[in-house]
């Protein structure tokens, strides 16, 4: 197995930062070759948590983590783009539903089909006992993390 290339123990935050990076790259790569070049890694915030029946931007502010003022900016980006459309709300007249279009609705299958190819790519790198272990270690963190309410369900 190769050696990890740095001079001194990293932070597992920077571990975490430079493995999502990787996994990132790996799925813009296929997204981009697959004729969707216009999807950037903030992107991925709207499509993780846009739901079928449509949500209001600032739930998916909430689920994402970040502020709605950014979220509503990369919603406007996906809308011009043609990913998403803002719908009324069923209920709330002042409100909006984010939904994604016909285009946007290829961009999901397409990334869950990549990330499958970066985590077989993985297995073949680390073996299945340690990438396994990583897993069920990750989930068990954010698990925790969900019960503390300090992580996004």
């Amino acid at each position: 197995m190769a050696e990890a290339p740095f001079k001194n123990t990293p932070s597992l935050g920077v571990l975490l930062r430079l493995a999502h990076q990787q996994f990132s790259s790996g799925v813009d790569e296929a997204l981009a070759e697959a004729g969707f070049d216009d999807i950037r890694p903030h992107h991925a915030s709207v499509f993780t948590y846009v739901s079928d029946e449509g949500v209001p931007v600032s739930e998916l502010a909430e689920k994402a983590r970040v502020r709605k003022q950014s979220m509503a900016q990369t919603v406007e980006e996906l809308e011009t783009l043609g990913y998403v459309a803002r719908l009324p709300h069923p209920t709330d007249k002042r409100a909006r539903l984010v939904v994604l279009t016909d285009r946007g609705t290829k961009i999901r299958p397409l990334a869950m089909t990549s990330g499958k190819r970066i985590e077989e790519e993985w297995l073949q790198l680390v073996g299945p006992d340690d990438l396994k272990t990583t897993r069920s270690t990750l989930e068990k963190i954010l698990a925790s993390l969900v019960i503390e309410n300090k992580v996004a369900k």
